[in-house]
């Protein structure tokens, strides 16, 4: 993980932070980050790479990815909201925003998008998996 972390820094050539390189290197460094178990780091190459492509969903995909492994649960539900909003086709997206929303506490919230994922992909033990966890924890409150 601290090697992760000492490339991130490393690879700037800006004392402000931003990253050398152009776009697709920041994002295959953010990619390698966050596969390597550093997605602090991994976010903070990614947040570039998103600002300069705000369009580009694979970019948000990754981005969400390493800031929901970071912990970071109500920035991640933001970033797979965008990916939902920009292509409602994206099952995964649904599926990461169902989680970070349960992961920030809005279990009420994540019951939506994750019952989305599930009837996009039924097949994917972990989309229904998940939706159950979160149906059972609402019916626990209820009682």
């Amino acid at each position: 993980m601290i090697e992760g972390r000492n490339e991130a820094a490393a690879s700037s050539n800006d004392p402000g932070g931003t990253p050398s390189g152009g776009v697709y290197e920041w994002f295959k460094r953010g990619m390698k980050l966050l596969e390597e178990g550093s997605p602090a780091a991994a976010a903070a190459i990614l947040e570039h790479a998103a600002q300069a492509e705000p369009d580009s969903r694979s970019i948000r995909e990754a981005l969400a990815r390493a800031q929901f492994n970071s912990k970071r649960y109500d920035e991640a539900a933001g970033s797979f909201r965008w990916i939902v909003d920009a292509n409602p086709a994206e099952d995964y997206a649904y599926f990461g925003l169902g989680l970070s929303l349960w992961r920030s506490g809005d279990i009420e919230g994540a019951q939506e998008p994750l019952a989305v994922a599930v009837a996009m992909r039924p097949d994917l033990r972990h989309y229904v998996s998940a939706l159950k966890q979160v149906r059972a924890t609402l019916r626990a409150r209820r009682a």
